[in-house]
């Protein structure tokens, strides 16, 4: 019997004990026949008809494999999956009679063994009650690596990935059935464990064979992928296993970037999108002029953008102007943080790929530019699908004038839009007066104008308060107040036909110019307040109202049709009286949020505490931060995460 007709048996076997009849090792093809057309499936007995519908059993949890049956059921999934390895590997060699002689023998010992892994799966499971072909035979692994165009891609898909991620679910699992007492599956998997090292080591030699010299191990294997297929199914849902595949034969570079890679493994991912510049583009398009962008802004939209990954899920993706180092990504991973799917913009793969919806960080005119050209990879049934842009003045601050009105509280600021008006109210006042442009963000370009400052001074902040007007069209004015307390309150808002839900609140930190430093969060809040600020908030004020019902049932009369995040930012300030007084609505931002982000990367992190900061990024790290965008390719920001 040669390799092809050994490989004949266990494909076109009519039962079982003729497909796992195990040939003799040393076997040559004397005359390689013609190479086999793919069959629609492989041949089996009734009983064993892997499934047109894609249909599978579902698989137990770990909590049950002390249990006979889930733990036969868990037995018939794996056999299921050597047997499909054992006739995969029988289509290459019948498939491709004319590939390298040694390439052959390989794959011929490679496919004796996982007939001797289902027979060793059958065994096992028959003493836990379970029959093969009891459960539904799923037949995933066939339709992804059956249609295989050459030996490489054979390499790829089954050596290098299905079988690599064994090397973490066979180990994983092994010691999981010791830890329970069944030495029996134990001894099973660890021999799989084994055997499936040599399996990628095969894959790997003829990686290299084949592949440009030029390219590296980790770069031709990705190249090699195509969709639905993803380097991601290259690690099992288990721990993941560097040391089995350093036995392997796998380099520190692969090893590396396999550790921290990210893609979906089904579901379409949902594309994440960073656009912190969201007002200066929403005024643009009231003014009908071009965007004036610094470069200083642009740098800082770079920086930050890869904080989206908190609200993305480990299956979303985030599209990104400058990819992260795997340097960067592994500490994050060794942090545990779950990585989404990275790409860049001009990535041209992205044309090709289905999406399970759009998700920026504010539904402007640059968003609904920039994402447009996705509109047509959205399936109609997902929620977040393209937007036109969001109307403009709900980025301004007159929005949160107007719910300042909603909610029935006297407002003490002053919207602006002439010279002359400017100029006669900053003269008659009494106080230090803060000045804020309508269309602005973080405290950019906010200005106080002190009437007790020299003349010189008083007169050069007038004449910036004028420019500032003359750019923006309209000022926002209101009395500098001293702040005890700066907080933000985030909510989720799906249309008008349910109040908002209240996603959390958050302790902020800014600057004297009222800009970003950070964001403090809690699993409860109250902790992070002094008891002073405690005393004011739930004792003196109807905070629990206006928060928890009020605010939440006019926001969907505030914002008609909107669906996504709002954060409503607050503080308490000392009156002239030395009382603490709260101001409920200070802005509203009808975008993602700093203090949002916060709140979503505790809830990542299972966490009961912690903030998010952002410095300069010349400066320091503290020793406890975890850095979060890319220290080394920051510009002007670094941003971090403190437990």
């Amino acid at each position: 019997m040669t390799i092809s007709e050994a490989a004949e048996q266990v494909l076109f076997g009519k039962n079982l004990e003729e497909k796992l009849a195990i040939s003799s090792f040393d076997l040559l093809d004397t005359a390689r026949p013609h190479s086999l057309k793919t069959p629609h499936s492989p041949t089996r007995p009734s009983e064993l008809k892997l499934s047109e519908k894609g249909v599978r059993s579902s698989f137990p949890g770990v909590n049950v494999l002390d249990q006979d049956k889930p733990r036969g059921e868990l037995l018939h999934f794996l056999a299921n999956h050597e047997l499909l390895a054992s006739e995969l590997m029988a289509l290459v060699l019948l498939k491709f009679p004319d590939a390298h002689t040694e390439y052959r023998r390989g794959v011929f010992e490679a496919m004796r063994e996982e007939q001797m892994h289902t027979l060793m799966y059958i065994r096992r499971m028959k003493e836990c009650g379970v029959e093969f072909g009891q459960l539904p035979l799923n037949s995933y692994f066939w339709r992804l690596v059956s249609p295989m165009r050459s030996p490489m891609e054979f390499v790829t898909k089954l050596n290098l990935t299905f079988e690599q991620a064994n090397l973490d679910f066979s180990h994983h699992y092994a010691q999981k059935f010791r830890e329970v007492g069944d030495t029996g599956t134990a001894a099973v998997l660890e021999k799989i464990y084994q055997d499936e090292i040599g399996h990628v080591g095969h894959g790997i030699k003829w990686l290299r064979e084949w592949k440009a010299p030029q390219k590296s191990d980790w770069n031709a294997y990705r190249e090699g992928l195509e969709l639905p297929f993803s380097a991601s199914k290259a690690k099992g849902l288990a721990p993941y296993n560097p040391e089995a595949r350093r036995k392997a034969g796998l380099n520190e570079d692969f090893i590396t970037n396999l550790s921290v890679y990210s893609q979906s493994r089904g579901r379409n991912p949902v594309l994440h999108w960073f656009n912190s510049s969201a007002e200066a583009h929403a005024l643009a398009e009231k003014l009908e002029q071009p965007i004036q962008q610094r470069s200083r802004i642009q740098d800082i939209e770079q920086d930050l953008e890869f904080l989206m990954l908190a609200i993305a899920k480990q299956d979303d993706m985030l599209l990104l102007r400058k990819l992260p180092s795997t340097k960067h990504l592994q500490s994050l991973r060794e942090a545990d943080i779950p990585i989404p799917e990275l790409i860049a913009q001009d990535d041209p793969s992205l044309s090709e790929r289905k999406l399970g919806g759009l998700i920026p960080w504010a539904w402007s005119p640059d968003a609904s530019r920039s994402l447009k050209r996705f509109k047509e990879q959205l399936p109609t049934s997902v929620p977040h699908q393209w937007s036109n842009a969001l109307p403009h003045h709900w980025f301004s601050k007159e929005i949160g004038l107007k719910l300042t009105e909603m909610v029935g509280i006297p407002s003490d600021s002053l919207l602006i839009s002439n010279v002359k008006e400017l100029k006669t109210h900053l003269l008659e006042s009494t106080e230090p007066q803060r000045i804020k442009p309508l269309y602005s963000c973080s405290g950019r370009e906010q200005l106080i104008y002190d009437p007790f400052s020299s003349e010189e001074h008083a007169v050069a902040a007038i004449e910036k308060a004028c420019k500032l007007l003359k750019n923006s069209q309209s000022l926002i004015i209101e009395p500098e107040r001293k702040c005890y307390l700066d907080f933000s309150v985030h909510y989720d808002l799906e249309g008008e036909k349910a109040p908002a839900q209240l996603k959390g609140f958050c302790l902020m930190k800014n600057s004297e110019k009222g800009q970003f430093q950070s964001a403090h969060v809690a699993h409860k809040w109250s902790a992070l307040l002094s008891e002073k600020a405690r005393t004011t908030l739930f004792v003196q004020t109807n905070f629990k109202e206006l928060y928890h019902e009020i605010i939440p049932n006019l926001l969907p009369k505030l914002l008609p049709n909107y669906h996504g995040p709002v954060g409503i930012d607050a503080f308490l300030y000392w009156d002239k009286a030395d009382t603490l007084v709260l101001r409920p609505v200070v802005e509203v931002n009808v975008r993602y949020t700093m203090g949002r982000l916060a709140l979503e990367l505790m809830r990542k992190l299972y966490l009961q505490k912690g903030s998010l900061h952002i410095q300069p990024s010349k400066k320091e790290l503290p020793e406890d931060a975890l850095a979060l965008n890319d220290p080394a390719s920051a510009k002007t920001l670094q941003a971090y995460w403190v437990s």
